[in-house]
């Protein structure tokens, strides 16, 4: 059974950083791309960021650019997201996803993405 589990959530101030980590298991996605995406109340699901399956293409929203960082880790099969300058918009849950397809390019769509996490929730208290 696949699974992506997402940890590393919580509470922070605005301003603060945190590190979210998605384990894979059941399968590897070490020749996938892998992405990371949110959902506020009310909202749509919308893109954080994505990499590539060799961890040298990234892209990133427009919200998270230069406040992002996204990593990965074939090896340990674990997808990496670290946040600085936190802000109350970035109050989300945010999920861990994984395409399918082989060596895709990085994709902002979610539709593209075949497997999800959970989710973990971030609050940023203002």
């Amino acid at each position: 059974q696949v699974q992506l589990v997402e940890s590393g959530g919580g509470l922070v101030q605005a301003g603060g950083s945190l590190t979210l980590s998605c384990v894979a298991s059941g399968r590897t996605f070490s020749n996938n791309v892998m992405g990371w995406f949110r959902q506020a109340p009310g909202r749509e699901r919308e893109f954080v960021a994505a990499i590539g399956w060799s961890g040298s293409a990234t892209y990133y929203a427009d919200s998270v650019k230069g406040r992002g960082t996204i990593s990965r880790d074939n090896v340990k099969n674990t997808l990496y997201l670290q946040m600085n300058s936190l802000l109350p918009e970035d109050t989300a849950v945010y999920y861990c996803a994984a395409r399918g397809l082989k060596r895709g390019y990085v994709d902002a769509n979610p539709s593209s993405y075949d497997y999800w996490g959970q989710g973990t929730q971030v609050t940023v208290s203002s």
